[in-house]
């Protein structure tokens, strides 16, 4: 039998022995936790949940039970959360899009990512790459600023739709630049990307997990990172803020909340040990790996900078005139 096999042995049947005792009686936690994740198997919040369960398990004996509920701007996870009762058996997985981008996006949401969650840490930052097709003669940001400038409206940025980080990474670029380029909306990152690699268009600010196999292959080439670090992935490409554009950041990534109202001692339990896990070298090591940096903040932070990012998207986004209801 495989170690992580045994730990998970292990783990449940010390979660079947503490089902015997009176539920007022019982640590936390004594049965398996749900984890709804607001992307698709094999999504990017869906790698990130999974290495990090893998180690709470090990390390703290929990028993994780991942449900995929993507869809609907990814709000059906989040709207199935904040309904369910607030005892930490049920926590949600949010990306960007519920965390930061939608309650501006949407005129009418049925669950208030701030008022109905209580957030638990911030687990990571996604950079998105600003890569062009190699067809495209420009080698940096420098150089792009120059030629959009030149030519406005003659460069076109792809996105997985209005709205999404890939979308509001061009449109604040475009912002701190002054310059004219078209957005060229997709129906799905995947169909995005191929037709980048194909040259239907000239650039795109994707996440790095999805680019990064291309720009190794020379189907794409790198110009700079979104956020204020460059990746350990990719260490000779530069950060937007380093390259001309002063304070430029994107990367919100994904975090860990539960339903209001769930008792202070099991959220910080949660804390405690997500914190730790996220922080440990083996789940950054492995975050870094496939082009993520693991964050594991506090729950005060990662309130603090929800509050912030949704502040700091809301007049960009609708600047944009960006709307999905």
């Amino acid at each position: 039998m495989k170690l992580g096999d045994l730990l998970f042995l292990r783990a449940a049947l010390a979660l079947l022995t503490a089902a015997a005792i009176p539920a007022s009686a019982q640590p936390y936690p004594s049965k398996p936790v749900k984890l709804v994740v607001s992307s698709a198997a094999g999504g990017s919040p869906d790698l990130q949940a999974r290495i990090y369960t893998r180690r709470m398990t090990q390390l703290h004996g929990y028993i994780w039970v991942i449900e995929n509920l993507p869809g609907a701007g990814a709000n059906i996870a989040p709207e199935r959360v904040a309904k369910a009762p607030p005892d930490g058996y049920t926590l949600l997985m949010a990306s960007a899009g519920p965390l930061y981008f939608n309650p501006t996006l949407y005129t009418k949401l049925p669950y208030d990512i701030q008022r109905d969650f209580e957030p638990i840490t911030q687990v990571s930052n996604v950079p998105n790459i600003l890569a062009v097709h190699p067809s495209v003669p420009l080698r940096s940001v420098k150089e792009l600023i120059a030629y959009a400038r030149a030519n406005p409206g003659k460069l076109r940025f792809g996105s997985p739709g209005s709205g999404s980080s890939q979308h509001l990474s061009g449109e604040l670029f475009k912002k701190m630049t002054g310059v004219d380029m078209q957005h060229v909306p997709y129906k799905s990152v995947a169909q995005m990307t191929t037709e980048l690699v194909s040259g239907q268009f000239e650039l795109s600010f994707n996440n790095a997990p999805l680019v990064l196999p291309f720009i190794k292959a020379g189907r794409l080439r790198a110009l700079a990172v979104t956020t204020k670090t460059r990746l350990a992935l990719a260490p000779d490409v530069p950060t937007l803020d380093e390259s001309g554009l002063s304070g430029y950041e994107v990367g919100g990534g994904s975090g860990v909340l539960a339903p209001k109202g769930t008792p202070a001692a099991i959220l910080k339990k949660l804390e405690t040990d997500l914190r730790g896990v996220l922080n440990s070298a083996e789940v950054r090591e492995q975050y870094a790996a496939n082009g993520l940096i693991a964050v594991g903040s506090g729950s005060a932070e990662f309130a603090a900078y929800m509050k912030s990012e949704i502040a700091r998207w809301a007049p960009l986004i609708r600047a944009t005139g960006a709307t999905v209801d």
